[in-house]
């Protein structure tokens, strides 16, 4: 192997235009779209699709059992998001063109397939309510190409449902349903005009809900990866809101640049490194970036090694140099990356925005006498490298306890010096990333994670 060949790079600002342009989401849609549809004429096909108003056009399924109020939902989303309401009666009004030779099933995925591609439905997506019923209905629809972006499945207790279905009210002129109790019109002249919605038996009830119970598990895990469970046994208005805000999550695929922030102790390292393992990320500490280079024997190794030889700062321009060329390499262009150990101030942070700025970034608070207690009482075992705290982790034996070493700058004096030194700069660092997110890191480590978890899913 020719060692003097250098990583290969990819133009710095290449990952920042696909953001800008959400040239990523772009490519999935058309590639996903192609696939799952087949057109005859790809060509044509990909000039429409590029054509509708928005590449993000809704593709939503409302499941839930009866009475527990797909319609009320299905139907005010659909007015949200300009979208069209599709439902099991829509859909067989026109049986005239069924076949008599083909399965009902296979008729009604059929229908459905057909449905979803006319042209309101290609241009302005759609909103489909109380269909699939089966974990079969949903394995066929989705070889049927009928993917949703996301699916809600709506839940209650069966004596909440029961009783919702006992005082349904129904309006003539816009088919809307209301309840007794549950959901009653603000408009008197619509309270007015209602009437009571179609009854039936207890026990049909009880086999429609059982029916449900027996496939719940199934349709779970056919839409686990875009599914969302809602109580409904609560008001309308709070059940909707949920709703829609999760239907309005983008699931864009963009490549991560993440930047952690937080005063020393706060666990950077540790959510990096988790972060990392779990979503194949490249961990881009500084410091041990610093020390990787001022190792490798080069010109800016050597002049970099001068500076911590001494224990001095190293220069700004040699930092950004060493990062540009290291998040400019094409596994952090393609997997993305996650930088902690900078920026420190605010020339730093505004540096870093010129040439590669973070997508997501992150602030771990921390008070200061918990950041003093997690650096002060740490030490390393010099045998095995193991780092060792006197509270969380404690030394497995007297032997381990005897040889710890403590290093010079994790001694209170200093880190209340780097604490006071960051506590001055992040006011400006806040300044520059005025929408960062804000995580607690005051509690365990895992919990940590999954608070920066469901930030990293958000849009």
């Amino acid at each position: 192997m020719d060692e003097t060949v250098k990583p290969l790079r990819a133009p710095p600002h290449t990952s920042v235009y696909a953001d800008q342009h959400s040239i990523s989401n772009l490519v999935q849609t058309m590639l996903s779209s192609l696939v799952v549809d087949q057109p005859e004429d790809p060509i044509t096909y990909l000039i429409r699709l590029l054509q509708r108003t928005t590449v993000d056009i809704p593709r939503v399924l409302v499941l839930g059992p009866p009475a527990v109020g797909k319609l009320s939902v299905a139907k005010k989303l659909s007015a949200e998001l300009r979208a069209v309401h599709v439902t099991t009666d829509s859909l067989l009004e026109d049986q005239s063109e069924w076949s008599t030779q083909e399965h009902p099933a296979d008729q009604m995925v059929r229908r459905i397939q057909q449905r979803l591609n006319e042209i309101d439905c290609f241009n302005r997506g759609w909103v489909l309510e109380g269909i699939p019923q089966t974990s079969l209905q949903a394995l066929s629809l989705q070889q049927a190409g009928v993917i949703p972006e996301h699916v809600v499945l709506l839940e209650a207790p069966d004596d909440v449902l029961l009783e919702r279905s006992r005082g349904k009210m129904v309006d003539p002129l816009t088919g809307d349903v209301y309840h007794r109790t549950f959901v009653w019109p603000l408009d008197d002249l619509v309270a007015q005009r209602l009437e009571e919605g179609r009854s039936i038996s207890e026990e049909q009830r009880q086999a429609e809900l059982q029916r449900h119970r027996c496939e719940l598990t199934g349709l779970k895990a056919a839409y686990q990866h875009v599914l969302k469970v809602v109580n409904a046994d609560q008001p309308h208005a709070d059940v909707y809101q949920q709703v829609l805000a999760f239907v309005r999550t983008s699931r864009r695929s963009r490549t991560p640049r993440i930047l952690l922030l937080g005063p020393p102790g706060s666990g950077k390292s540790h959510q990096a490194r988790l972060l990392s393992q779990k979503y194949k990320m490249v961990d881009v500490c500084c410091g041990r970036l610093l020390r990787s280079v001022a190792a490798d024997g080069s010109a800016l190794g050597e002049e970099i090694q001068s500076y911590l030889d001494v224990g001095s700062p190293v220069p700004d321009s040699l930092v950004l140099q060493v990062l540009e060329e290291r998040l400019s390499r094409v596994d952090c262009s393609c997997r993305g990356w996650i930088l902690h150990g900078f920026p420190c101030d605010l020339q730093q942070a505004e540096s870093l925005q010129e040439i590669h700025p973070p997508n997501r970034v992150f602030f771990l608070d921390l008070m200061d006498e918990v950041c003093v207690e997690r650096i002060s009482l740490r030490a390393t075992d010099p045998v095995s490298g193991q780092r060792f705290h006197a509270v969380t982790r404690p030394a497995p034996s007297a032997e381990v306890q005897n040889r710890l070493k403590t290093r010079p700058e994790d001694n209170t004096q200093a880190v209340t010096h780097v604490l006071s030194q960051y506590r001055t700069h992040t006011a400006a660092l806040e300044s520059v990333y005025p929408h960062a997110g804000r995580i607690d890191a005051d509690q365990d480590p895992h919990s940590v994670f999954e608070s920066l978890e469901s930030r990293l899913t958000a849009d």
